[in-house]
């Protein structure tokens, strides 16, 4: 079984997304963590998506061109009005194409879909600083002015780029977040927000129409040839005028030392049976608790039987691993929380109060629960919690 090797990888994203509620703990109203590593044996989901590239930098009306379509790339006080006079658009048919008033003030670097496509040489409005503020299109530079042309509009040169090089659009749908589009298009969230330009709340709007980061390619393995002699040093050439070295070897009839079994279903510590929780899951230890290693236990548990909650408290999230297996947390009274995987046929739902021994769903065709207990997000031993 697949362990949760560390659980604090989100408690920072925990921060962000969680206010205080009314007793001055964690609202998980809004926490959506990206378990994507969970498959690969830990939190860590810098590798679940290829590194995306750049977004690429737009003419000097904001403006970048793709064969299928063309966004705008918002700069420093930008709104949906100031954009389309700039590109001579009408305000109100692109606001609502992009689900947001047209005087909005949008992010530097947010992306603006326009409903149909802008000639090349269309006039740009003035500039005041002649500087383009898109923070992540490795902008922030002073871009030179654009030669006047003799009407005195700015000359434009807008070029459109290849097809491999478009980006899906998405349109953000009620209830999504910016974690799970990209797990839907297993991208980097960090990725995506670069190339839409979002707050550092993550926060998104129904209707809004977001690019999906291309993927980067990675660099080719390039096979060092190095002339004899020089480089890597050359390893020694045996001299039968040394003496062989002393080797002792044992017959291959010689018995092995097997080192003594542990019965894993027998290592409870005299902590123990303080009444706290219960078992998940009627079967073995087969795996212990080790700090760093395994955050929680393995249990065998027969195939199809029940998993119920280890004690009374509140479903806080229900998520999926990489093979869309749920994950359950719970969270309990002296900010303990129980975290349940190896399941399936969920039986509950977030937010729903659950009592100890309350069914959570049933064990997978692998026969294997695993359980942990978090204190705040600090893993401890389960052990230690188990009557």
């Amino acid at each position: 079984m697949v362990m949760i090797r560390r659980w604090a990888l989100v408690a920072g994203a925990a921060v962000t997304l969680a206010s205080c509620g009314p007793q001055g703990g964690l609202d998980f109203s809004n926490f959506d963590p990206d378990l994507r590593g969970w498959g690969r044996g830990g939190l860590d989901t810098a590798p679940a998506a290829a590194r995306a590239q750049p977004r690429p930098v737009p003419d000097q009306r904001g403006v970048i061109s793709y064969p299928g379509y063309q966004v705008a790339i918002a700069r420093q006080g930008d709104t949906v009005a100031t954009i389309a006079a700039r590109l001579g658009l009408n305000a109100a048919e692109l606001a609502s194409y992009n689900a947001i008033n047209a005087n909005t003030v949008l992010n530097p670097g947010a992306v603006v879909a326009l409903p149909r496509r802008v000639a090349g040489g269309a006039p740009a409005a003035a500039s005041s600083t002649g500087q383009v503020s898109d923070p992540f299109a490795g902008q922030g530079v002073r871009q030179p002015n654009a030669a006047a042309t003799a009407g005195g509009a700015a000359a434009v040169i807008a070029t459109t780029l290849p097809a491999s090089s478009q980006p899906r659009q998405h349109v953000v749908a009620a209830g999504e977040t910016a974690w799970s589009i990209a797990r839907k298009y297993d991208v980097s969230v960090n990725d995506l927000a670069a190339w839409n330009g979002l707050s550092a709340g993550m926060t998104l709007r129904t209707g809004q129409r977001l690019l999906i980061p291309v993927a980067g390619k990675a660099p080719s393995a390039t096979a060092v040839v190095t002339a004899p002699g020089s480089g890597s040093p050359t390893p020694r050439p045996p001299s039968s005028t040394e003496p062989l070295p002393n080797e002792k070897t044992k017959p291959a009839s010689s018995a092995v030392d097997k080192p003594t079994s542990p019965d894993l279903g027998k290592t409870r510590t005299a902590a123990s049976g303080n009444g706290r929780f219960r078992m998940p899951a009627n079967g073995a230890i087969i795996r212990t608790y080790q700090k760093g290693k395994n955050e929680g236990i393995d249990i065998s548990a027969p195939a199809g039987s029940t998993v119920s909650a280890a004690g009374s408290g509140t479903v806080a999230a229900i998520t999926r691993d990489t093979d869309n297996v749920p994950i359950i947390v719970v969270r309990h009274d002296g900010n303990l929380m129980t975290v349940y995987a190896g399941i399936e046929d969920v039986a509950v739902s977030k937010g729903q109060s659950v009592g100890a021994g309350t069914a959570l769903g049933k064990v997978r065709s692998q026969g294997v629960v695993h359980f942990e207990v978090r204190n705040g997000f600090d893993s401890v031993d389960p052990e230690k919690y188990l009557n």
